[in-house]
């Protein structure tokens, strides 16, 4: 009978390991010590590379904690990872411990269950965070709930090389017009490249009257007279691109070292402070600028997020806080290392920290936050999915 005890003892399943609360710091930090996160992040920017080794620098430093970065081309990519082994019954240490993410592949790992979480409101540099000002609580409409933390703000900003084009374009038809008096010195990422959609989003954004309608799903019964401005768009502008729409850049740096090789005029982004960094790395000319549409352009926050089953939560919690911290928000907004926006509220950061957004420099190719004027809402993630689809169908060529 002992030995059938013991036999029964060993075939008990063992009970499923806590996740930890965020809320208990102190034990998060002494949990995360020794832990190794595996970020998954976009790979595709030196500059990035390079402030998310700092990241790990300072985690190391701070908390004992070991960070890789995952270099990825595609976030989906990390989505359908994690999918897979939740369908395998990997439950309690994955590949994958944090993700840079937004958008529709937020929206999808919400919707699958297969996030950590709530965790970012109970961080302790969440009290930094610019609730009100900032889309923090929401992801591309979708509500957030504390299941991703927020570490950038972005804003669609074109960047134009004055030496060719000197004066902004208010719209997406003066964009046209100009291209097409201009034709092969304008052109954008190949979708489904975050920027190249992006641009595409922006596009249908400031072709409708009431760009309203796109904050609730795409369905079978709008979705063609919604977005038929945008075709009618693409197909006066795509015969005007570079290489008349037969080949698109594979990325957003494909796209300004286009403008490096004074191939094209005029390029897409997603961050203000991208062209002075470029400027001051010697990857642009210093005749480059930015401007924004009249209506206004589309803005976003970045998030991380940290995948249900991570074996490092605790250490993934430790460098999400880290990333909101004054610390690498102030080193992130520097032009000279990324130009990001950053997530914070001025006015709850001590007089030391926020002296030190105050004295940096933005740069000459950066827009102030009042010449960023009106920030357009992100469409609901439907939306995105839909048009990528169509435009492959439409236009996609092979890279």
């Amino acid at each position: 009978m002992k030995h059938l005890a013991v036999l029964a003892a060993l075939l008990t399943p063992l009970p499923a390991i806590a996740n930890p609360d965020p809320s208990d710091w102190t034990a998060v930090t002494e949990e995360a010590e020794g832990q190794t996160v595996f970020w998954n992040a976009w790979g595709g920017s030196t500059t990035t590379n390079d402030f998310i080794a700092w990241v790990g620098e300072r985690v190391a430093e701070d908390y004992g904690v070991t960070l890789e970065h995952v270099k990825l081309t595609d976030t989906a990519d990390a989505v359908t990872r994690v999918l897979a082994e939740k369908q395998a019954g990997e439950d309690d240490d994955g590949a994958i411990d944090m993700i840079w993410i937004n958008g529709a592949n937020f929206a999808a790992m919400k919707e699958a269950d297969l996030l950590f979480g709530p965790f970012a409101e109970q961080l302790p540099n969440w009290a930094f965070v610019d609730v009100e000002g900032k889309t923090v609580q929401t992801d591309f409409t979708v509500p957030v709930e504390g299941y991703e933390a927020p570490w950038a703000m972005a804003q669609v900003v074109f960047i134009h090389d004055t030496a060719d084009l000197a004066e902004p374009l208010g719209s997406m038809n003066a964009i046209l017009e100009w291209s097409q008096a201009n034709p092969g010195r304008f052109t954008y990422p190949q979708p489904p490249d975050f920027l190249g959609t992006t641009f595409l989003k922006q596009a249908l954004v400031d072709l409708l009257d009431d760009p309203s309608v796109l904050a609730d799903p795409a369905t079978d019964e709008n979705y063609a007279e919604v977005t038929a401005p945008l075709w009618a768009f693409l197909e006066d502008l795509t015969p005007t691109l570079w290489r008349e729409g037969r080949a698109y850049p594979a990325s957003g740096p494909a796209q300004l070292q286009l403008i490096a090789d004074g191939e094209v005029d005029l390029a897409i982004s997603f961050s203000p402070g991208e062209a002075t960094a470029a400027i001051a790395n010697n990857q642009l000319p210093p005749s480059v600028r930015t401007f924004v549409l009249d209506k206004g352009t589309i803005g976003n926050a970045s998030f991380v997020a940290i995948p249900y089953n991570s074996g490092s939560k605790e250490a993934a919690m430790v460098v999400a806080n880290f990333l909101m911290s004054p610390e690498a928000q102030v080193r992130a907004q520097n032009p000279e290392i990324l130009g990001y926006g950053t997530v914070l509220d001025m006015q709850a950061l001590s007089d030391d920290d926020r002296a030190a957004f105050e004295n940096l420099e933005l740069g000459i190719a950066t827009l102030s936050p009042a010449e960023l004027g009106t920030v357009q809402d992100e469409p609901h993630p439907s939306w995105m999915t839909r048009i990528a689809d169509d435009w492959a169908d439409r236009y996609g060529v092979a890279q």
